[in-house]
């Protein structure tokens, strides 16, 4: 349902729905290839490295860079990332023309 606001037009209104990357996107099996990544992407326990050092007591070994870490900024949602593959893919693009190219056309979703 569209509205006459500008803030809350639903993005198929503003979008062309028979452009072929707006067609692709409605064909494509998202829950499927979220679901086959998801597990290659999932945030892993780190086994981390020994150390050795030496202090006051004489040399000692330390484990560092093991488990999990919650430091960095959240990941990107696996869609877009998917999506912006097959674009880097599809119009042969470097990874600069890509982000060049999807910031010029982005909508923002906040």
């Amino acid at each position: 349902m569209a509205t006459d606001d500008f803030f809350r037009a639903r993005l198929d209104s503003m979008i062309d729905m028979c452009h072929p990357l707006a067609l692709l996107a409605t064909r494509m099996p998202w829950a499927a290839i979220e679901a086959s990544l998801a597990p290659l992407l999932a945030h892993k326990d780190r086994c981390g490295r020994v150390v050795q050092d030496a202090d006051l007591f004489g040399p000692t070994a330390q484990l560092a860079g093991a488990g999990l870490s919650n430091a960095g900024r959240p990941r990107l949602p696996l869609r877009l990332i998917v999506a912006l593959l097959y674009l880097k893919h599809a119009f042969n693009l470097s990874d600069e023309e890509l982000c060049q190219r999807w910031s010029e056309s982005v909508v923002w979703q906040g």
